[in-house]
C-alpha cells in the first residue's frame, strides 16, 4: 500500500493534470504495488482538492459495468467516481475539445435519486424505490493517465475517467418503462457508430446503482437524495475528435446531443 505522502504526491498530480490536460505515465508503472484502496483514496482525495476550489459534489458514475465494456478496456470489475457540478451540461451544449484528453463517448443512463441509499444490502427494488427519475446521458470520458497497459488502479486513481455528462431526452419515473429494454443509437457526424440496450448493465441498469451503494459502504459512504448517478455505459466507448458532433437517439426517451469545438 502506498503511504499518505504518495496518496498526496499523487492527488496532486491528478488536480495539476486536469487543469493542464496533460496526460502523465501510469501510477502502476511508477508504484507497482498500489492497490485497489489506495485508488479510492487518491480519488477522494483529489476530489475534495476540487471541493476546496469552489466545486459542488453532484452525484457519482459507474465505470465497467457491462460486458462490452470490459472487453473494450480489458478491465474485469465495476469501478466508481464522483460527479461535480462543472461537469453536468445539458443537451446540445459545445464542448471545448481541449478541456478533455484521451476524448470518448459512452451511451448511459441516469439516476435521480428522492431518497438517500446506503449500503450493505441495498437491492435493485430499494434502488427503483429511491429513484425520482431516470434520464438518457451521455458520458465523456477524459483520461489524464496514458491509456496502454493501465489497470482498475489507475483508472479508479483517474476518478474513472469521468469528464462531463450531457442530460437531455424525456426523463421517466422508474416503473414507467422496463429500462432493460431502453436502448440507444450513437452516432458521430451523423454515421451510427455503437448501439446497446441498457441492460447490458449488470442485467439492469439499476443493479449498477445498488453496486455503487453497497461499494461505497465498504468506503464509509453513501448515495444522497438529489445525486445524479450514472448507471454505466451499454455501448463501447467512441473516440471523437474536433469538430464532431455526437447525437444518440434512445427512441421514445428522446436524444441527447453535443458538440466538440
Amino acid at each position: 500500500m502506498l503511504t499518505e505522502t504518495q496518496i498526496e504526491t499523487i492527488a496532486d498530480e491528478l488536480v495539476r493534470a486536469d487543469r493542464e490536460r496533460a496526460v502523465l505515465p501510469r501510477l502502476t508503472q511508477r508504484y507497482p504495488d498500489m492497490t485497489i484502496d489506495d485508488s479510492y483514496a487518491i480519488q477522494k482525495l483529489w476530489s475534495d482538492r476540487r471541493i476546496a476550489q469552489g466545486a459542488r459534489l453532484v452525484g457519482h458514475k459507474i465505470g465497467l459495468t457491462s460486458k462490452v465494456m470490459q472487453v473494450a478496456t480489458g478491465i474485469t470489475e465495476p469501478d466508481y467516481g464522483v460527479i461535480h457540478d462543472d461537469m453536468v451540461v445539458e443537451s446540445g451544449t459545445a464542448l471545448e475539445f481541449d478541456r478533455f484528453s484521451n476524448v470518448r463517448i459512452e451511451v448511459e443512463l441516469a439516476f435521480v435519486l428522492a431518497k438517500p441509499l446506503s449500503g450493505p444490502g441495498t437491492t435493485i427494488f430499494d434502488v427503483l424505490n429511491a429513484t425520482d427519475y431516470v434520464v438518457p446521458a451521455l458520458e465523456v470520458l477524459n483520461s489524464h493517465l496514458e491509456m496502454e497497459g493501465r489497470t482498475i488502479v489507475d483508472t479508479i486513481s483517474d476518478n474513472a475517467a469521468m469528464g462531463a455528462m450531457v442530460l437531455g431526452g424525456r426523463p421517466v419515473r422508474p416503473d414507467g418503462l422496463d429500462l432493460r429494454w431502453a436502448s440507444a443509437l450513437l452516432s458521430r457526424n451523423e454515421t451510427i457508430e455503437e448501439s446497446g440496450v441498457a441492460g447490458a448493465v449488470l442485467g439492469h441498469p439499476a443493479m449498477g446503482v445498488a453496486w455503487l451503494a453497497n461499494k461505497l459502504a465498504q468506503h464509509g459512504q453513501s448515495l444522497d437524495a438529489g445525486e445524479i448517478i450514472l448507471a454505466g455505459s451499454f455501448t463501447r466507448p467512441m473516440w471523437v475528435e474536433r469538430g464532431d458532433t455526437v447525437h444518440a437517439d434512445y427512441g421514445t426517451l428522446g436524444a441527447v446531443t453535443c458538440r466538440f469545438i
